[in-house]
């Protein structure tokens, strides 16, 4: 592109975004850049999904609160037991991801995280248990937690009342992240691509919301219904755009650490390959007993969900082979290069 994406208007941008016209030129350039700051290395992180359990009610969810469906915790030792399994797999990196459910106070989420510590010292711990007080972010910087992922999933007002129950707020939801941020995480955000009621305009909005923000991860996927939601009918995001808009993140935020999630490879057989192809630069395969993971249903048709942990590794390692890039098994912390 002759002009960076950086420079374009919120008009510019809205066109960038709407037309199929420059995908493969936009792509070439997403590559480009992401090689001159990562080269060709793939992150992995270890995903443990602990709790299906949430009290929130956010409309597109499968685990929200009122839809029906059978609920697990996974205890202590269940999760140190995932760890075990994934730091004999190379993981240097673990994801505790789960609803936000009261039976994990933050001395709980603090003892899990101090354990996980202990016994994996040269890990790190990422979290992604939503919406909390400044003062429990502090608690778990403490124990040591390095890095959170709270999708800010809109940054348009009007859109998020349309996601989620009137008792969350947009507010909130961003005095969420810049505390996190302020208090020294890797913080994580994104949003849901082709969620109901999205338009190029609202993107636009989400996309200058992260460069006040500056996170070093931005997660975005496909919006996929979820059965029992409330847009349970509604059609998934488009392989194409979510494509594009990785692409499109890489070149505003050359540095970020960007995953090629499962839902990509939900909605495509080769979604996360085609994720990587366009500017990505981690994936997070399911370190969570077998036995759990299809109660952890945020969509429907979820992948993977049958695979061992070391199945499912090596799966990932011959896909990202084969898309031309190779799977590092370090910590793989944002590089902070200046591009």
């Amino acid at each position: 592109m002759s002009v960076s994406v950086n420079d374009l208007t919120d008009n510019e941008l809205v066109n960038l975004i709407s037309t199929h016209e420059y995908d493969e030129k936009l792509r070439i350039r997403a590559d480009e850049v992401r090689q001159s700051v990562y080269g060709r290395d793939v992150y992995i992180r270890g995903l443990i999904e602990f709790t299906s359990f949430c009290r929130r009610n956010c409309l597109y969810c499968g685990l929200r609160r009122e839809n029906r469906r059978e609920r697990y915790r996974l205890t202590d030792e269940q999760i140190f037991g995932c760890c075990e399994t994934g730091y004999s797999l190379g993981f240097r990196t673990f994801v505790l991801q789960g609803g936000e459910d009261a039976f994990f106070d933050d001395l709980h989420i603090c003892k899990i995280v101090s354990g996980i510590k202990e016994r994996f010292p040269d890990c790190a711990v990422t979290l992604s248990i939503g919406e909390k007080p400044r003062e429990s972010y502090l608690a778990y910087k403490k124990a040591g937690a390095d890095r959170y992922l709270l999708r800010h999933e809109t940054a348009d007002l009007a859109h998020y009342q349309k996601l989620h129950p009137p008792e969350m707020s947009l507010k909130n939801r961003m005095r969420c992240l810049f505390d996190l941020k302020e208090l020294g995480y890797q913080t994580g955000t994104g949003f849901i691509v082709g969620s109901p009621f999205q338009t190029a305009e609202t993107i636009v909005s989400d996309l200058r919301f992260m460069q006040k923000l500056q996170p070093e991860m931005i997660g975005i996927g496909p919006f996929i219904p979820a059965g029992g939601t409330p847009f349970a009918g509604y059609p998934a995001g488009e392989l194409s755009l979510t494509l594009r808009l990785i692409s499109i993140i890489r070149l505003m935020f050359p540095n970020a650490l960007i995953p090629s999630t499962t839902a990509l490879g939900t909605i495509h057989p080769k979604g996360r390959e085609m994720g990587l192809a366009a500017g990505a630069n981690v994936v997070m395969p399911n370190l969570s007993p077998t036995s759990v993971r299809k109660l952890y249903s945020i969509y429907d048709n979820k992948i993977c969900t049958g695979d061992e942990a070391a199945e499912c590794r090596r799966c990932l390692e011959k896909r990202v082979l084969a898309a031309g890039y190779r799977i590092v098994t370090d910590c793989g912390d944002i590089k902070n290069t200046n591009y």
